[in-house]
């Protein structure tokens, strides 16, 4: 059932899986400002912007369904999408402009979340807590590094995809007890439905800019499981 959050307090040990992207620091923010400024360089005469990022996402699908996600796939769906909507050829200097955008992301701080480092510090002294993100792997385990938050987790997984296959994977693996264990995230798609699928707790924690492809509506947790829906990161701390 989907529980009212006043009501859930929870013992200590209880397995904490947390998504990474968004859930602890801001990433999409990055790749919204990248797809607007490849936008305005494409300048289309014909296609609205607003079509122009329909195609993109279109383009996005395929291209992580052939190489998975990462920057690296990020560029090629950028050039693909240039390609196929510009009537002039991707010259050397157009390559190298369109992959600039692809770098900008790449040369962000990173930017936890407000309050993610105390509470993240608090939560690891009563629970195991686990990093379980999705994308390429170097760069995944690159940016928690950069965040200074490596040494709360008690394990990191860096999955091609989130699937409910792939959390029974996962549970079995770090021999989750499913009753005690709660994936925590803000995205429907990734984090929140497989996970309920797979018979874990789940914890929604909205982000504003959510990237498109992961909105999803949220599934209504089986019998005998939990939903618990928060409105910020630091919230955490009164259930667990």
């Amino acid at each position: 059932m989907t529980v009212n959050p006043v009501s859930l307090h929870l013992p200590p040990g209880q397995t904490l899986l947390f998504d990474a992207d968004d859930t602890l620091w801001e990433n999409n923010i990055y790749f919204e400002r990248a797809i607007a400024s490849f936008i305005s360089y494409l300048d289309h005469r014909v296609h609205s912007p607003e079509e122009v990022r329909e195609h993109l996402n279109r383009v996005e699908r395929a291209t992580i369904a052939a190489h998975g996600y990462g920057l690296l796939s990020f560029r090629r769906s950028l050039i693909a999408c240039f390609e196929q909507l510009s009537s002039q050829p991707v010259t050397p200097d157009k390559h190298e402009r369109i992959v600039s955008f692809a770098q900008s992301i790449a040369d962000e701080e990173i930017e936890l979340l407000p309050g993610v480092a105390s509470t993240i510090a608090e939560l690891a002294t009563r629970h195991r807590c686990i990093l379980v993100t999705k994308g390429d792997d170097l760069e995944q385990r690159d940016k928690l590094t950069r965040s200074s938050l490596e040494p709360h987790f008690a394990a990191v997984e860096v999955l091609p995809e989130k699937t409910n296959a792939a959390y029974r994977v996962l549970a079995e693996h770090h021999a989750c007890e499913c009753g005690r264990t709660w994936m925590i995230g803000n995205s429907p798609k990734s984090d929140i439905n497989p996970a309920l699928a797979a018979g874990l707790h789940a914890v929604f924690i909205p982000h504003d800019f959510t990237w498109v492809l992961e909105h999803e509506v949220l599934n209504p947790p089986p019998a005998g499981q939990h939903l618990l829906e928060l409105p910020t990161f630091p919230t955490l701390t009164r259930h667990f």
